[in-house]
């Protein structure tokens, strides 16, 4: 990804390559466990949360997919 010198992206986000998790429930799994927010969770395109967060001094990516019920 690239971001533009002014942009409020977290620094560690910027400049560390992350890897992305999917999980059942964003919340859920961001109230579970003692983690340090880097992005709130936030829908960047229908059907998807996302939030990022720091693990062992990595930016870790979680993202929940919506499934459709029938």
């Amino acid at each position: 990804m690239r971001y533009e010198p002014d942009s409020p992206i977290d620094d560690l986000i910027k400049s560390v390559p992350h890897i992305a998790f999917e999980v059942d429930d964003l919340e859920s799994e961001l109230r579970k466990h003692d983690l340090k927010i880097l992005t709130p969770p936030n829908a960047p395109g229908e059907g998807i949360r996302v939030a990022m967060i720091l693990h062992n001094g990595a930016p870790i990516e979680l993202i929940e997919f919506s499934k459709n019920k029938k």
